[in-house]
């Protein structure tokens, strides 16, 4: 498989392929991403902050991320840019390298798409959980297609966003490749979230 190179943007959350992002850009080297992604129509690497903080001196990015593809942007009350992203693919850093801006870039070896499968029967209260969490939250979760509740990729990482998890849980179900392999480690997160 190809190794490709892209710009990160270390930060400390995790994007999960079908997600959503929204970020408050101010520093010059992300001011830069942005018109770079925008101009050419790519995405940049979203990666769990490992060791550093996410303004200032460049951070250490984690070793899988999400690649994320701009949406749309807009002027922020305070007068800085607006960015929504959507996560698309998993990707594994190869290794990194710093601009002189202080932009991070990586060679990245995208992962293979997860197999479509249906949500096990063992697993069915995870699809059911999140169905209740999203008709609370409303809005644009209220109504998704009825059908996404059976794709075990699509509801795995659903949860993974929604569910009050840290941010280690959060990157290894992200670093999981088997979506089955995700359901079960979110099964076995649940009974600390359930009232006693």
């Amino acid at each position: 498989m190809s190794v490709v190179d892209i710009p990160l943007f270390p930060l400390s959350t995790v994007l999960f392929p079908g997600g959503t992002l929204n970020l408050r850009i101010f520093e010059p080297r992300y001011l830069d991403l942005v018109r770079h992604c925008t101009r050419d129509g790519s995405g940049f690497g979203v990666c769990l902050i490992l060791e550093g903080r996410e303004a200032g001196e460049p951070a250490v990015p984690a070793a899988v991320g999400t690649l994320a593809h701009i949406v749309d942007f807009h002027v922020l009350p305070d007068g800085l840019l607006g960015v929504a992203a959507e996560g698309r693919s998993r990707f594994e850093v190869v290794r990194t390298r710093v601009r002189d801006n202080g932009l991070v870039h990586g060679e990245v070896r995208f992962c293979d798409a997860e197999p479509a499968l249906p949500v096990p029967p063992e697993h069915g209260l995870l699809a059911t959980i999140l169905e209740r969490l999203h008709e609370r939250a409303g809005g644009a979760f209220g109504k998704p297609d009825r059908a996404r509740y059976d794709d075990a990729g699509w509801v795995g990482f659903r949860l993974a966003e929604a569910l009050p998890l840290e941010l280690a849980e959060r990157q290894e179900l992200l670093q999981l490749g088997d979506p089955l392999q995700r359901l079960a480690r979110i099964a076995q997160h649940i009974p600390r979230f359930q009232r006693g």
